[in-house]
């Protein structure tokens, strides 16, 4: 069970302050969605919190922690848990879809056998369980979110932060992929999900509205 938090935490590139100061509290097993139109800050709101904003692209402040324990850096956000899947996916197009799960998994130490066993769980969650041997480049945009969010499953994060990862689905897989976004959150771990779309926000636990930065609670959690 982990909860996330962030205090003051705001984010400035020179002149343009792209997130306002905000304090923000994602219990653990909770789904909060982050909405607003593209360009409002939900993407640099996500990469704050997972401390993966560089130094020299722009100043963040404030303090963001799980579980107490406060994350001064990606690395340290990393050990916590913290799993971000961004809105580019980060997936390489030259690994299969496999690949691209258990290469990070085996990266972190996870024995062979049992990181195998992850990713075939993991693409089946997602329902790709016969796409796996396919190369990243031979799967659509949608199919490519999917495995993104089933290698973020299979590293079992403490804290989920999804940009815009159900944008490029039908409305069958989006309701699939908010089902298990909802199991990952039955498991304990906080979800924060950005999307400009209504009809996902409405399936979560809560709405915080970004408009030029600004947060504004639509549903509290």
């Amino acid at each position: 069970m982990s909860e996330l938090r962030a205090g003051g935490l705001s984010v400035r590139y020179g002149e343009l302050v792209a997130v306002h100061p905000l304090d923000l509290h994602v219990p653990a097993g909770r789904m909060l969605p982050i909405t607003g139109p593209s360009g409002v800050g939900k993407s640099t709101l996500l990469w704050a919190l997972a401390r993966a904003i560089r130094r020299a692209v722009a100043a963040v402040s404030g303090a963001v922690s799980v579980d107490g324990v406060l994350l001064e850096d990606r690395d340290a956000a990393a050990r916590a848990g913290v799993v971000l899947v961004p809105q580019t996916n980060g997936l390489a197009a030259t690994l299969s879809a496999e690949e691209s799960i258990l290469v990070p998994l085996l990266a972190l130490g996870v024995p062979a056998p049992e990181a195998l066993l992850r990713v075939e769980e993991s693409l089946d969650r997602v329902g790709l369980a016969e796409s796996g041997p396919h190369l990243i480049d031979q799967l659509s945009g949608g199919q490519q979110q999917r495995v993104a969010l089933a290698r973020a499953f299979a590293l079992r994060p403490a804290v989920l932060l999804a940009d815009e990862s159900t944008s490029d689905l039908d409305a069958g897989n989006r309701g699939l992929m908010i089902a298990v976004l909802r199991e990952e959150t039955a498991r304990g771990a906080s979800v924060v999900l950005a999307t400009h779309d209504p009809e996902a926000a409405a399936e979560t636990d809560a709405t915080l509205a970004l408009d030029e930065g600004v947060a504004t609670w639509i549903r509290p959690l």
